[in-house]
């Protein structure tokens, strides 16, 4: 039988009863791994984890055989929901709130930032705090540079996604400088922007001849045409 259950490892798992104690304990490992999975996709550096699992006030009961475990809410790692689920006949579904504390190294702002400026590499650290929820916070400092804050950053502040935009590379009403490039050969024209952006954004831009052009912005006041063939004959 013992042979068996070695080669035939999960239907003995399964045929097995679970006690209380035990639902406890597989309800704790899976959420483990459900948070470290989750620190893992969110790119957390050097992430430590302590979970624990509020027994609640409702009698527990066997399962006749192995339970599965259901992730209902972990949005909040510091409080989060799991339930256990018996199947069969006799089976049942109970829920558990899971707390968990989750810290990592995260970028923190070494000197006060005011709004608008964009961050430099002086303007951070790498400090392990507490992470109450993941997605938002930064790992890596390099992420942040060249972003400014929607308002100011204080030093020591655990510096998180939410609070930065990309600064605005090109205004509505300024001159740009339109350039195509293909292969060896680059042309360039002056334009003028009808539109704002950051790097990256789609904005029109309208060239001498009046033509508006639709571009993405590269650099400051710089735009690369998006949907128009480069023409040579175009000016320089």
């Amino acid at each position: 039988m013992l042979l068996l259950c070695i080669i035939f490892s999960a239907p003995c798992a399964l045929a097995a009863p679970t006690s209380p104690e035990q639902v406890l304990a597989v309800v704790e490992a899976a959420a483990r791994k459900q948070v470290a999975r989750q620190a893992e996709v969110s790119g957390l550096s050097e992430p430590q984890l302590s979970i624990s699992v509020a027994p609640g006030t409702r009698p527990l009961s066997a399962c006749a055989q192995g339970i599965s475990v259901e992730a209902v809410d972990t949005r909040l790692v510091a409080r989060m929901r799991f339930a256990a689920v018996c199947g069969g006949a006799s089976g049942w579904r109970y829920e558990f709130v899971v707390r968990a504390t989750l810290s990592a190294r995260v970028a923190v702002l070494a000197q006060d930032v005011p709004a608008g400026r964009p961050l430099a590499d002086e303007d951070l650290l790498l400090e392990r705090h507490d992470v109450p929820a993941m997605g938002d916070v930064i790992s890596a400092p390099q992420d942040a540079i060249g972003l400014s804050g929607k308002r100011t950053l204080r030093s020591g502040e655990v510096l998180r996604m939410g609070l930065l935009s990309a600064p605005l590379l090109v205004k509505r009403g300024d001159p740009v400088r339109i350039i195509a490039r293909r292969e060896q050969i680059e042309v360039s024209m002056a334009g003028e922007a009808l539109d704002s952006g950051a790097r990256g954004a789609l904005v029109r831009v309208r060239n001498p001849n009046g033509t508006v052009l639709r571009t993405r912005v590269t650099g400051a006041a710089t735009v690369e045409p998006v949907d128009v063939p480069m023409s040579t004959q175009s000016p320089n």
